[in-house]
């Protein structure tokens, strides 16, 4: 089964807003056995949502639709809908007695024709109720082609689509199985790694294909099948996924479908009932910030301090001042005490520190943009290391964040 995806708002075009509905989407799809052929996003225009619509209809199976689905005059997804399949609105006594009662218990407001408005469907669509939204999700078949309607409230999305979507189109026919593995590397790029992979991959079975996905310190790879045998597939990545740890083991640093190498940190942390704590400097607080964002991840991180001034060093963390006066505050010998005093004041198993220059200016030290230092505490030792991680400013932080992640992620494989 082949699907497209068609966001609809003026906003994702202008760049006000990130169209974080096609990724969620095209993940859960994936999971089922849907191949998404076309991921597109269009303007609020009725030409241009017919135009994308019939293009759809020729080449999918299922067309899913976000946004456009407003009380406002501009947004004109139902109408569209209507004139596309020659259908008229009609009101829908169930979800207009839904958005009575989000009004009545929820937005103490009294309700206006408009607010009423969003209970008019076309009338050949089956509604898909939305429990947290006005907007219902729409579903209609036409020519063996399913189109479905939502909004584009992210959180009302992802609900329609788990309560009401997947369900219906895992009821359509048998879906293949579809199987990802994807290994992180780190230390070496994208054409080194292809060179020492190319005999095993000119080899590799046709139903197996390879992915290279390259990011600032690191590439994953990432290997996909898909086929009505579960097993087989199963077994058969396996086999090349052996191969292949046999091949590049050595900058192997983890191994996971949908997640990144914090993921694997936290997890580490977890199954080892370790905690760690961050001071930072030069990242600014991303290393915590990408922490945070995994669930459970108050069971592992005890704090972070964001020691961006070289005063705040010393005041927050403890830092020995005649330390930064003698070595300069990008140094090696500060970062380790930065790490030191993070795993004292946060009563942490590890802590791991960063000062540097991203740059474009030298700031308060004479190093040379890109220069980061890095410091790691564990319970058994402390040390900082030193790199050079270029001079573009963007680069230089998301670099210092990944080989922090990668040097933790050591110490903690370690422990293993």
């Amino acid at each position: 089964m082949q699907a497209t995806i068609i966001t609809i708002g003026d906003e994702i075009l202008i760049g006000q807003i990130v169209d974080t509905n096609s990724v969620w989407m095209s993940h859960e799809l994936n999971q089922i056995g849907v191949n998404v052929y076309e991921i597109i996003s269009i303007s609020d225009d009725r030409e241009h949502i017919l135009s994308a619509f019939a293009k759809a209809k020729q080449q999918s199976d299922i067309v899913l639709v976000t946004g456009g689905l407003g009380p406002t005059k501009d947004d004109i997804t139902k109408k569209t809908i209507c004139e596309f399949f020659d259908d008229h609105l009609e009101m829908n006594q169930e979800v207009l007695d839904h958005v009575t009662m989000l009004f009545k218990e929820y937005v103490k407001a009294p309700m206006v024709d408009m607010n009423k408005d969003q209970a008019l469907v076309p009338s050949k669509v089956q509604v898909i109720f939305n429990q947290y939204g006005t907007a219902p999700g729409m579903w209609i078949e036409d020519e063996g082609t399913v189109f479905v309607s939502m909004p584009g409230v992210p959180f009302e999305m992802k609900a329609l689509m788990t309560d009401g979507v997947i369900p219906k189109i895992l009821e359509i026919g048998n879906l293949p199985f579809i199987h990802h593995r994807t290994i992180l590397t780190t230390g070496q790029g994208e054409s080194t790694i292809a060179t020492r992979l190319e005999h095993w991959e000119n080899n590799l079975p046709s139903h197996i294909k390879l992915a290279y996905l390259p990011s600032l310190g690191m590439v994953r790879l990432r290997l996909s099948s898909r086929g009505m045998d579960k097993d087989f597939i199963l077994q058969s990545v396996d086999d090349q996924i052996k191969q292949l740890y046999s091949i590049i083991e050595d900058i192997i640093v983890s191994e996971s479908n949908d997640e990144s190498l914090i993921h694997a940190v936290v997890q580490l942390l977890k199954d080892n009932n370790k905690t760690v704590a961050t001071a930072e400097s030069c990242t600014g607080g991303k290393i915590a910030s990408l922490i945070t964002e995994i669930p459970g991840a108050s069971q592992v991180f005890m704090g972070s301090t964001v020691t961006y001034a070289t005063q705040s060093k010393v005041d927050m963390l403890g830092v020995d001042a005649s330390i930064i006066n003698k070595y300069s505050v990008v140094s090696e010998q500060v970062a380790l005490e930065m790490a030191i005093k993070a795993q004292l004041k946060f009563k942490s198993d590890y802590a791991v520190a960063t000062t540097g220059n991203a740059g474009p200016t030298q700031g308060d030290s004479d190093a040379p943009v890109g220069t980061v230092y890095i410091g790691i505490a564990t319970p058994e030792k402390a040390y900082a290391l030193h790199f050079m991680m270029g001079n573009h400013r963007e680069r230089v932080v998301q670099k210092s964040v990944n080989k922090v992640l990668e040097l933790l992620q050591k110490e903690l494989i370690a422990l293993c």
